[in-house]
């Protein structure tokens, strides 16, 4: 039986699991807790941390260790990251904020992985608990795991030692999200900056041809991990999907809007100053996400860290 058959069974049966105790009814909680077995019941190689990206978050602890980093909306048009470690772990990680519906469907590519994440509204606990990941919030992790400090005011100062959860990394952890990394390939239009905006956020990228890298401004303002350190990707992928509302909102009303990562589209690829328009492809949420050049060929990534920010189409 292949890896897509397993989870496709399980997935199955996790739905009705997850359906039936939401016709329960629930009331609605920001900052919950739920997951699955901790300890023993290990997942895949790879960590899963939902970030805080609001001003008072800024700036984070271990981002830069990431291999990559999801940019996603939430509520009121702000922005929230999603950092998976699949090489190594940093020290320390955050500030750690609650997941949403979105993560989900995009982790569903990945074996089982371990989520990091603060709580979630109530309604969303079945949908998590039900879900092919190890989630691993306060109260479900190792009671070392989670701390507050780092100078900062909550709910924007909890932060996780990763050691404390018991995953790490696995060669070849990447291989299921459909990433390719290689050469730069031929074409592409020189673009040394690219900006790329939500209702309420914006993030800008630019090339730094000495430096071989992208640096990452947020809001207006250069990105910094709290050690003084730069933030940078080696690609950045502007992949537009359809962003629509959810059943779900946060304490003030606001509706959580739901990306849809599985499906098909258009993408900007920049890399090594260039940018290469792409398609992508996701058939499932078991499948990962293929990105081709108009004429179907693959489009690799150069080596290092990726940012994907799901930009509405």
């Amino acid at each position: 039986m292949t890896r897509r058959t397993r989870t496709r069974i399980r997935a199955g049966a996790a739905v009705a699991v997850a359906l039936a105790a939401l016709a329960s009814g629930c009331t609605i909680e920001p900052d919950g807790t739920a997951g699955n077995r901790p300890g023993s019941d290990e997942g895949g190689g790879v960590l899963a941390v939902k970030i805080d990206n609001v001003g008072p978050a800024r700036p984070q602890t271990g981002l830069d260790a990431a291999d990559v980093v999801y940019v996603e909306q939430v509520e009121a048009g702000l922005s929230r990251l999603m950092a998976v470690y699949a090489s190594r772990l940093p020290p320390v990680i955050g500030p750690v904020r609650s997941a949403r519906e979105t993560d989900l469907e995009l982790l569903r590519q990945f074996d089982r992985p371990a989520l990091a994440f603060s709580g979630a509204q109530s309604k969303l606990l079945p949908l998590i608990a039900a879900a092919p990941v190890r989630a691993l919030p306060p109260g479900k992790a190792p009671g070392s795991a989670y701390y507050r400090g780092g100078g900062k005011v909550a709910p924007h100062n909890l932060f996780l030692r990763p050691s404390a959860l018991r995953t790490g990394p696995s060669a070849g952890a990447l291989d299921s999200t459909g990433f390719r990394f290689g050469p730069r390939p031929d074409g592409g239009t020189p673009q040394t900056r690219r900006t790329v905006r939500f209702p309420a956020a914006r993030f800008t990228f630019d090339w730094v041809e000495y430096e071989g890298r992208w640096r990452i401004a947020m809001d207006g303002r250069r990105a910094r991990t709290s050690a003084g350190k730069e933030l940078s990707a080696s690609t950045v992928v502007v992949q537009y999907v359809k962003v629509r509302p959810s059943r779900f909102h946060d304490r003030g009303g606001n509706v959580s809007p739901f990306t849809e990562t599985v499906g098909r589209g258009s993408a900007s690829v920049l890399r090594d100053g260039r940018a290469y328009p792409a398609r992508w492809q996701r058939s499932s949420p078991e499948d990962g996400t293929e990105f081709t050049t108009p004429d179907g060929k693959l489009l690799p990534f150069a080596k290092g860290q990726v940012w994907v920010v799901y930009a509405k189409a």
